[in-house]
């Protein structure tokens, strides 16, 4: 079965950096499109970052542009968010997203990053 599980979640300081990683199995992880989703409470989950099964190709919310980068290693099944100069509301849980069209939609649980002084 499908399974995406996070990674590297914490309490940091604003300005401090955090690597989440997302471990995928059950699935050909080259063949899909993978993305980090946050929910902030009382928000609306929201696309961080996205990484395309075909060329690579990255995509990034306004909010995190210049600040995070996304990576995939398709020979460890593993997807990567680096987010350096965090700032407080940068603070969610981040989830890992795998995606194949209508029929192929999965999440992870989610890790939870908080960035506080």
């Amino acid at each position: 079965q499908v399974q995406l599980v996070e990674s590297g979640g914490g309490l940091v300081q604003p300005g401090e950096s955090l690597r989440l990683s997302c471990a995928a199995s059950g699935f050909t992880f080259s063949s899909y499109d993978m993305s980090w989703y946050r929910q902030a409470p009382g928000k609306e989950r929201e696309l961080v970052a996205s990484a395309s099964s075909i060329g690579g190709r990255t995509n990034y919310g306004d909010s995190v542009k210049g600040r995070f980068t996304i990576s995939r290693d398709n020979a460890k099944n593993t997807v990567y968010l680096q987010m350096n100069r965090l700032k407080p509301e940068d603070t969610a849980v981040y989830y890992c997203n795998a995606w194949g069209g209508a029929i192929f939609d999965y999440w992870g649980q989610g890790t939870q990053v908080t960035v506080s002084s």
